[in-house]
């Protein structure tokens, strides 16, 4: 997938993924709930989502599901972080990480385990 998905759409997939297909009257109000959207931003949102491919919408009720995981999204933002502040280097991205966060040995030992598998 190459698809940015700015922050606001970020919000209705992240309750898609937690949630399963709602309605755009559901996520209407969750949003309403968590961040004091109004409906029409809601549905404002969903209707980019939906131009961009990454919400579907049926019936009945105008129901919405998400076509992109999110893993994919993840992989998508993160590429792009890597590229925009760390030219490229998925090396630079760890240095960087892994010099600034205080990592609990629980954490250490799951991230060696994670780095051989990919050996």
């Amino acid at each position: 997938m190459k698809m940015k998905l700015f922050d606001s759409e970020l919000k209705v997939m992240e309750i898609l993924w937690k949630e399963g297909d709602l309605s755009a009257g559901q996520l209407a109000k969750v949003l309403k709930e968590r961040i004091g959207w109004n409906r029409n931003t809601t549905y404002t949102v969903i209707k980019k989502c939906v131009e961009k491919g990454a919400i579907e919408r049926y019936e009945p009720n105008f129901m919405c599901h998400a076509l992109i995981e999110r893993k994919e999204a993840q992989h998508y933002e993160t590429q792009e972080l890597i590229e925009k502040m760390f030219d490229g280097s998925r090396e630079k991205f760890f240095s960087a990480f892994l010099e600034e966060e205080e990592l609990l040995p629980d954490e250490i030992e799951r991230l060696k385990r994670l780095i051989e598998r990919r050996k």
